[in-house]
């Protein structure tokens, strides 16, 4: 179903986009996956073409657009595979919105530039060993010391960590205060600081070419100039764009579920047993009738939310509410095509089973679904 705002010229942007990904993505992705890896040449592909940070106003490079050119990068990547679109929107519509909203003028042309062509990836570090949902909950340190912040602590599943040339880092500038979250701080800290090194890559279930890794930070030194917005502000940036990350995240999932059924489709028509095909099983057609509907559902509401995004609405419980709806429903999708799959779902060679392995984490990361019902129940009852 398409949305009702995309026009003629996303269809343009759209194409242009397949046909570099046909070319430049589709016949590599299995050796990506397998070399757990995107290399560095394919961001300066799309960089050279205008795909990255689309929303980015002209004078720092970009295409001066809107969202909406986002929401078709972030289903062509999707559908070529989670592993390839994790880091990619992440640094083209998560990471970077902080920077040109909060930043100074000179740290927008410092990254903003570079992060368009794609010389530059970005990633951002919350998550810590013992500090995931509760933000507040953060114990990486940011003492000042003269034109210096000494930076120390540890971050775990960062997305882009091993390959980031500059990580917003969500640490606390002030540990007494109360409550903690008005402590909190993004530190903008680049590759090569002093004390900023990189743990080990980390060995997913699914994923594969997605790069996520260990951050540490031992007494890094990072200048104050790379202080992001104001100290004590991170928090209130934090929750002002999370409302886009987890709209990025239930498009993802959103995609992932419309493969999958795809695929299951084509399967079933192929396959026969008992002398006829798998599709012409009155199971097999309830089974279809109920993902496709499920699915339909979701690809309205997330077109309604992305309409709602772009005509700057705040809807906080309602992205929530599409990000755990989703996610849950396409970890059902995955199971059942699996199933229609028989042996071959469980398979290597067979599509489906990499999406089955990808689709897991979905509920986890971008706030669990449990952290989006008391979102949502704490919105609703408000």
């Amino acid at each position: 179903m398409k949305a009702s705002f995309l026009t003629a010229e996303h269809d343009m942007f759209r194409e242009s986009l397949r046909k570099m990904l046909d070319k430049e993505a589709y016949p590599y992705y299995e050796k990506w996956e397998e070399e757990r890896e995107i290399p560095r040449d394919f961001w300066l592909k799309l960089g050279e073409n205008g795909f990255l940070l689309p929303w980015v106003d002209e004078a720092y490079g970009g295409l001066g657009l809107d969202f909406s050119y986002s929401m078709v990068l972030t289903e062509e990547l999707e559908r070529v595979g989670v592993g390839l679109a994790s880091g990619i929107c992440l640094h083209s519509d998560i990471v970077s919105p902080y920077i040109s909203a909060y930043g100074t003028e000179i740290q927008k042309q410092k990254w903003l530039p570079k992060s368009v062509t794609g010389e530059f990836i970005s990633a951002i570090a919350m998550t810590e060993p013992g500090a995931g949902s509760d933000l507040a909950g953060v114990r990486t340190t940011a003492r000042k010391e003269g034109n210096y912040y000494i930076v120390n602590g540890e971050k775990t599943f960062i997305t882009n960590g091993l390959n980031a040339d500059y990580v917003v880092v969500v640490c606390k500038t002030d540990q007494e205060v109360k409550p903690a979250y008005r402590g909190i701080s993004l530190l903008i800290i680049e590759n090569g600081t002093p004390g900023f090194k990189r743990g080990k890559k980390m060995n997913k279930m699914g994923m594969h070419s997605g790069d996520t890794a260990e951050l540490i930070f031992e007494d890094a030194k990072v200048p104050v100039e790379n202080l992001l917005g104001e100290e004590g502000k991170g928090f209130y940036y934090l929750m002002e764009k999370l409302q886009q990350e987890r709209l990025v995240v239930a498009l993802q999932v959103q995609v992932e579920a419309e493969e999958m059924l795809r695929l299951t489709i084509d399967y079933v028509k192929e396959r026969k047993a008992f002398g006829q095909r798998i599709a012409d099983f009155q199971n097999t057609q309830f089974k279809i009738a109920e993902m496709a509907t499920e699915i339909d559902i979701g690809r309205t509401y997330v077109n309604t939310l992305t309409e709602k995004h772009l005509q700057g609405n705040e809807i906080v419980k309602e992205v929530s509410m599409a990000k755990w709806w989703i996610s849950e429903m396409a970890k059902r999708v995955a199971a059942e095509c699996l199933q229609l799959h028989g042996g071959y779902g469980y398979m290597e060679e067979f599509e489906i089973a990499r999406r089955y392995r990808d689709i897991a984490v979905t509920s986890i990361y971008a706030g669990t679904t449990e952290i989006m019902k008391g979102i949502i129940a704490k919105k609703t009852l408000a």
